[in-house]
């Protein structure tokens, strides 16, 4: 059932996103008064592909994964979100139903602004508006940047550089996502990164614990082959 978000928590994830970062008290209240609270159980679709959602959904706790459907069938993860994200805006700003799916990978609860209020508030207050064009340019950047790594890159390297960005500079960590979809985001199958990890596993480049944690033992091979070295 919906709620008020003033009653759900001071203001829940309205002033954790970065979009009302600049907002005073007052404004986040205008926000608030017109965002409602959903509750997302896993394996549930926030909306599918097809689906006309004018509302913007930020997520407050949990994770979602947003991702497409080839026309035979395959999936292609776009990105996991976290809380204080946001997803739906493009549907705020065109007419086309969603070409995407976004599910719950665990439970989550959601702030959700209708559409038409929010735009009204983007028209009272720019700084909104430009802080979604930031997020939206950052988000087409990492599109690019994605593309080219596919493209251009082979499935070893894609491997390497991803490992050596999850691990954010810490040599043990846990992957936030499973491997089929670690895959899917990298544009290889499942086998073929299994297989891959068994050669840096093989090579005592990484190590592997459990179903996703990772060692990093020796992070300068890992950066040759991130770079295309042998």
């Amino acid at each position: 059932m919906a709620c008020a978000c003033t009653k759900c928590g001071q203001y829940n994830c309205i002033e954790i996103v970065p979009i009302f970062s600049n907002l005073s008290p007052e404004e986040m209240g205008e926000v608030a008064s017109i965002t409602s609270t959903r509750s997302f159980e896993k394996g549930q679709f926030v909306y599918r592909s097809g689906e006309k959602k004018e509302k913007l959904f930020v997520l407050h706790t949990g994770r979602v994964k947003i991702y497409r459907l080839s026309p035979d069938g395959r999936e292609q993860v776009i990105r996991l979100v976290g809380p204080g994200q946001f997803i739906g805006e493009l549907a705020l700003f065109s007419k086309r139903a969603s070409s995407d799916f976004a599910l719950a990978m665990e439970s989550s609860t959601m702030c959700t602004i209708e559409g038409a209020a929010l735009k009204g508030l983007m028209a009272t207050h720019p700084s909104i508006g430009l802080k979604v064009m930031e997020e939206l340019s950052s988000r087409l950047e990492n599109s690019e940047s994605l593309i080219e790594e596919i493209t251009l890159h082979t499935v070893e390297q894609r491997l390497a550089n991803f490992l050596l960005a999850e691990s954010a500079g810490k040599d043990e960590f846990t992957l936030r996502m499973t491997k089929g979809d670690l895959a899917s985001q990298l544009g290889m199958t499942q086998e073929t990164l299994s297989r891959k990890l068994a050669v840096f596993q093989e090579n005592r480049t990484v190590g592997l614990k459990g179903q996703r944690g990772i060692v990093i033992l020796n992070r300068e091979a890992l950066e040759d082959v991130a770079e295309g070295g042998d």
